[in-house]
């Protein structure tokens, strides 16, 4: 089942798009910290207009005196803000993120601000939206859950959505699969949204102290403390990629739209736009051979696909050509006697090429469509 279907998905567009603003960016960027040496992974599955994502590697990278080693990767459903984000991030897919097919733990930072609100199933098409709501589970939970075993161990999550989200689930999702984790409130609370960072881990026990700030978090009005303007304590360094290992990044279904751009994208290298000069043939006259063909010299030309193609008779007959060869077994037994006159047989396998042509008649008249053998 698709995250979203059609009947919503305008609602959505409008109603469900929260963008980080870029005084949150900057301060989650003062917490994090790039390798020392080999470059990261960046995704946001809901990326907008690539915005945040690319500010992030922005703050990061070329104003901290680094340039380049960072990729971001994005998915957007709406396709005004993904071709907006195609321009500004490395690679982008305009999808629903269950139809993407991504390779587990290979992201380095996992940036997830995720849709708000709950999720409606495609059954319930015919019923009233209030009373589904009681019943779907929350995006913020199933966009986490869905994304979460992308980012490798050791990699980075920012998980933003409002305070008052983080029911039971979510707190024990994070607790059993982050350590160092900490929450802030976002300095811009529009939308009242708070900040989750942590460093991913291998499932472990969700222990009451680590629940205790999410709970409060969740509970209390005012959520969390706000993100600090800087930030002194040890960064969240993000884990350098392992450019070895093979890396899996697509859509499992394309429309026509997007299948146009990237032909266009890719056009140097499609065979089509360099057909003819893959299979062009330098023209010129025919030459007849020296003398007749043999039967090897035949199995050759044969063998190579020279003898095929429409040939026209003097008399006005027309058979299209189709040229082959096979191998055959030829077996060949000698009997020999030595001195006492005991035998001793000897069979010997030899491999013979034999040409064949056939031709079908073209010509017009009662020999149309019969199988002319020739050869």
């Amino acid at each position: 089942m698709a995250l979203m279907f059609s009947r919503l998905a305008h609602n959505y567009v409008k109603n469900g798009y929260y963008p980080t603003d870029e005084e949150s960016i900057r301060r989650i960027s003062n917490l994090l910290q790039m390798p020392e040496k080999g470059g990261i992974r960046m995704f946001d599955p809901c990326c907008g207009e690539g915005s945040a994502l690319a500010d992030l590697r922005q703050l990061l990278t070329v104003d901290r005196g680094r340039i380049g080693g960072a990729e971001a990767f994005g998915i957007e459903l709406d396709r005004d803000r993904a071709r907006h984000a195609k321009g500004i991030l490395d690679r982008v897919i305009h999808s629903d993120v269950h139809d993407v097919v991504l390779k587990p733990r290979s992201m380095g930072l996992l940036f997830l601000n995720p849709p708000y609100g709950f999720g409606v199933a495609d059954q319930s098409a015919q019923r009233s939206l209030l009373a589904e709501a009681d019943k779907a589970e929350r995006l913020e939970r199933t966009f986490l859950r869905k994304t979460v075993p992308y980012l490798a161990y050791g990699g980075v999550l920012v998980y933003i959505i409002p305070h008052y989200a983080l029911d039971d689930e979510i707190r024990s999702y994070l607790v059993r699969n982050f350590e160092d984790l900490r929450i802030f409130m976002a300095p811009v609370q529009q939308f009242r949204q708070c900040i989750v960072i942590g460093k991913r881990c291998r499932a472990t026990h969700a222990t009451k102290a680590a629940l205790q700030p999410l709970t409060e978090a969740q509970a209390s009005e005012e959520g969390a403390p706000v993100i600090p303007d800087s930030w002194e304590l040890e960064p969240y360094v993000i884990p350098a990629l392992q450019v070895d290992q093979e890396f899996d990044f697509h859509a499992v279904q394309i429309d026509a739209e997007q299948l146009g751009d990237e032909l266009d994208k890719y056009e140097s290298s499609l065979l089509w736009s360099g057909l003819s000069s893959q299979f062009s043939q330098v023209g010129g006259a025919c030459r007849p051979p020296l003398r007749d063909l043999t039967p090897w010299h035949l199995a050759l030309a044969l063998a190579a696909g020279q003898v095929v193609g429409m040939i026209h008779g003097a008399g006005g007959r027309t058979l299209l050509i189709k040229g082959d060869t096979y191998k055959r077994k030829e077996r060949k037994v000698s009997v020999d006697f030595d001195e006492k006159g005991q035998a001793s047989q000897t069979t010997v396998m030899l491999d013979r090429f034999v040409p064949v042509i056939n031709a079908i008649e073209f010509t017009p008249d009662h020999r149309l469509g019969r199988i002319v053998a020739i050869a």
